[in-house]
């Protein structure tokens, strides 16, 4: 079977995502899947996070969610070289998704271990005077719920539409494990408890200037090859309109409206593509 798509189109895609996407993990080891990770192999965890292109489209709604949130603005805008890196931000996200996930349960605890140790020094005074620090409960809360959100409506728009909700609960009380390990609290253990704490949290949202600008940078183009320029664009456009209507609303960013179905099409194939490139032997 040659996949969705001939060998020679499958493999030239492949090769593109991963100049745009894997170039990050220069310098590091792969990540091994073990079954003695924090998720057995069966988990609902390693079913959605193991699929690139929905964690991808997953994880850069993710990244403008959760900016929203001043003291997650901040702590990014004071504490990070995102105006030189943003796309390794996404890869890093990536990584510690995949390790958390999938590495023996050792890697996963130094590095949640690790990323509590970078929280604990990130504080900060926001323009209006608010103190924030990276380690505030209710911070890593709507980072999580922001996060958990959206890489399972990712999954579930390109790669599982028919998802019950009873694998919906089942991933986010599964996602509660490194939430609460990180110090996240208030932590959603179903889909009916996540969408009303978002709820809750929307007051606290904000728009401005340097939210704007974030999500500029986040969805600027990154190369000038055309193949992947395209790839480029069908990824950041359905982040975008994975979005709330109301946080696409407050980042200025609009849905792909009469060619939705176009953008959704080429999302679909590529999530396909990678899948069987993936399952292939060669």
């Amino acid at each position: 079977m040659a996949g969705p798509l001939g060998r020679t189109a499958q493999r030239a895609i492949v090769g593109r995502v991963r100049a745009l996407f894997n170039d990050t993990a220069r310098g590091q080891t792969p990540v091994v899947r073990s079954d003695a990770a924090l998720y057995p192999p069966d988990s609902i965890a390693w079913r959605v996070h193991g699929d690139v292109t929905t964690m991808m489209v997953g994880g850069v709604a993710a990244l403008l969610l959760q900016m929203l949130h001043p003291a997650v603005l901040g702590g990014v805008w004071d504490h990070s070289e995102f105006r030189e890196d943003m796309l390794g931000r996404l890869r890093r996200t990536a990584r510690f998704m995949a390790v958390t996930t999938f590495a023996a349960r050792g890697e996963a605890e130094a590095a949640i271990a690790r990323v509590r140790t970078i929280h604990d020094g990130i504080r900060g005074t926001l323009p209006d005077g608010t103190v924030y620090g990276a380690g505030d409960p209710r911070l890593l809360a709507w980072v999580h719920v922001a996060g958990a959100t959206s890489f399972l409506d990712g999954w579930i728009r390109y790669g599982e539409p028919r998802m019950s909700i009873a694998d919906q609960d089942r991933y986010f009380a599964e996602a509660a494990l490194v939430a609460a390990a990180l110090g996240a609290d208030p932590i959603p253990t179903t889909r009916r408890e996540a969408m009303l704490l978002i709820e809750a949290m929307r007051p606290g949202l904000v728009s401005n200037e340097r939210s704007r600008e974030v999500a500029r940078l986040v969805l600027a183009p990154r190369t000038g090859n055309p193949g992947a320029a395209a790839i480029q664009a069908a990824v950041f456009q359905s982040a975008v309109d994975l979005l709330p209507d109301w946080a696409r609303r407050m980042h200025g960013l609009k849905a792909s409206g009469f060619s939705r179905p176009l953008i959704h099409a080429g999302t679909f194939g590529l999530a396909e593509t990678l899948r069987w490139a993936f399952r292939a032997p060669d």
